[in-house]
């Protein structure tokens, strides 16, 4: 059934309509419309999924148009794997929606639109299309980042709107760059024209250089990053465990693409310095990233500023250009979606508890919150890449990537941004299990937030939480399953190598 790798785009923007038409008679309509979009999500992709590793890629021609003139959405193992990412985080999000809220229709088909955007930007093999299903991922983002109803959250909405409106606006001139240059859209014909053109071509150049200075504002790369710590901090916590997991995690894998599918490493042959400034512009963001995360008490701002650190690494290794440094940045792209998911719910979820988010707000919480705080715990030392974990194997093909290409500033980098992750991170669990929980907090509430209790929160605005509110059922599945998850796939990280290696064998044969 290819039809499928269509739906997959489709069906989230048609389900996006049902809660705006029908919202006002029945105001649950919203979340229903989402959990059943998120279960169809995951049984079209795990549909794509099981043809990709059975047969290997496959394409799809919308309408029937071939390509180049037609518009064609591609699946690979790396494609396959990220859309199955989409659907569990989609649905991990949506499950915890249902008593953190945002409760609106509004805030539900925002939700699915952006399940459509960041799909299409995973299955599309057209540089166009690639740019809309950015924009479409980038308005659902902007209107989700507002959901928070307070000047604050309106202001980062603002500020994200401008500075991706800036993003997105470079990347379509490069993208007519290259069409005035090569005549074609089509991701496979642009890395057949491109070399009869010449790689050293202005057009080419200018296309390229365009193309990734866009990426990289998408991506939350410094400085570009200016965006991103208002729109994580400010949002309602479903809001800010989607987009920190998918959003900046669609511009890094379409910079991927623009890399290896588009311009080839053959590119990297002939201009060199290219991809060598982009290593050193991932490596200043991964060391900035960190030390501003180590300066932050908030912990959602820290966890953002860790993004773009996080992001500058992932980067770093699609821009060394060897197999190995490419395999660890796709490995910790998907690890750090599952891993940053569920520390943004688990801060949303001790924040409850606590009463507050910041670092010393949380002392004391292993012993009133043992379970979330234990699922805390494992993913921030799954992050730092303490193994088995997924941020292990990530970080340890950077590294030996980075080695192999005789790229030494960026292993040590990367040794150097470990260790400052750990810093933030080891505050942060020695306040949680080393330290007594304030005065003020009342016995009975620290009881019942141990309990099942209901977090009082609606998630709608970003209004601190009372102390002592109890911890939902959702909340604390959703942390402990991508605690889960985050070990699981560093056990099988061969797998996952096996799965990238066919993709990664094209570009590299």
């Amino acid at each position: 059934m290819t039809d499928a790798i269509a739906l997959l785009v489709v069906v989230p923007i048609v389900l996006s309509l049902g809660p705006i038409a029908v919202g006002t008679a029945w105001n649950r309509s919203g979340w229903v419309a989402a959990a059943l979009g998120a279960l169809v999500h995951l049984g079209l992709s795990l549909t794509v999924a099981a043809r990709v590793f059975a047969t290997g890629s496959f394409s799809y021609a919308v309408g029937g148009y071939a390509p180049p003139f037609g518009i064609e959405l591609v699946a690979d193992g790396v494609s396959a794997t990220l859309v199955l990412l989409v659907s569990a985080v989609t649905l991990a999000v949506v499950v915890y929606a249902r008593t953190a809220g945002p409760h609106t229709s509004g805030f539900y088909s925002g939700l699915l639109l952006l399940t459509a955007g960041v799909s299409g930007v995973f299955v599309t093999g057209d540089l166009f299309n690639l740019y809309v299903f950015i924009e479409i991922t980038g308005l659902a983002t902007y209107a989700l980042v507002a959901t928070g109803r307070s000047p604050a959250a309106a202001m980062a909405s603002l500020k994200y709107l401008l500075v991706g409106t800036i993003g997105a606006s470079l990347y379509l001139l490069g993208v007519g760059y290259l069409y005035i240059s090569t005549g074609t859209l089509n991701m496979a014909d642009l890395a057949a024209t491109i070399p009869s053109v010449g790689y050293d071509s202005p057009l080419v150049l200018t296309g390229f250089g365009l193309l990734v200075v866009g990426l990289a504002v998408k991506a939350a790369l410094f400085p570009l990053h200016t965006w991103q710590p208002g729109a994580y901090a400010e949002s309602p916590d479903s809001v800010t465990a989607y987009i920190s997991a998918l959003v900046s995690t669609a511009a890094a894998y379409a910079l991927f693409r623009v890399i290896y599918a588009v311009f080839t490493p053959a590119f990297d042959a002939a201009v060199p310095f290219a991809l060598d400034a982009l290593v050193i512009l991932a490596a200043v963001s991964v060391v900035v990233g960190s030390v501003l995360a180590v300066l932050q008490s908030d912990l959602k701002r820290m966890l953002a500023y860790s993004s773009v650190a996080q992001f500058g690494l992932v980067i770093a290794g699609f821009a060394i250009a060897n197999t190995t440094a490419v395999t660890g940045g796709l490995i910790h792209l998907v690890g750090h979606a599952v891993m940053k998911a569920g520390l943004f719910v688990g801060v949303g979820a001790l924040a409850g508890v606590a009463g507050g988010r910041t670092v010393d707000d949380v002392a004391g919480l292993a012993d009133r919150a043992p379970v979330v705080s234990a699922a805390f715990a494992v993913l921030a030392f799954a992050l730092v890449g303490v193994p088995p974990a997924v941020g292990f194997a990530g970080k340890w093909h950077i590294v030996l990537g980075a080695v192999e290409g005789g790229r030494w500033g960026v292993a040590s980098v990367a040794v150097v941004s470990t260790l400052l992750t750990l810093a933030y991170f080891a505050r942060v669990v020695e306040r949680m299990y080393f330290r007594d929980a304030p005065e003020a907090v009342d016995a009975d509430a620290s009881a019942d937030a141990a309990g099942d209790g209901v977090l009082a929160s609606d998630g709608g605005s970003e209004a601190t939480p009372s102390a002592g509110s109890g911890i939902s059922t959702e909340a604390r599945l959703v942390v402990v399953a991508a605690a889960v998850g985050a070990v699981v796939l560093g056990l099988f990280a061969s797998d996952l190598v096996s799965v990238f290696e066919p993709v990664l064998e094209v570009y590299f044969e």
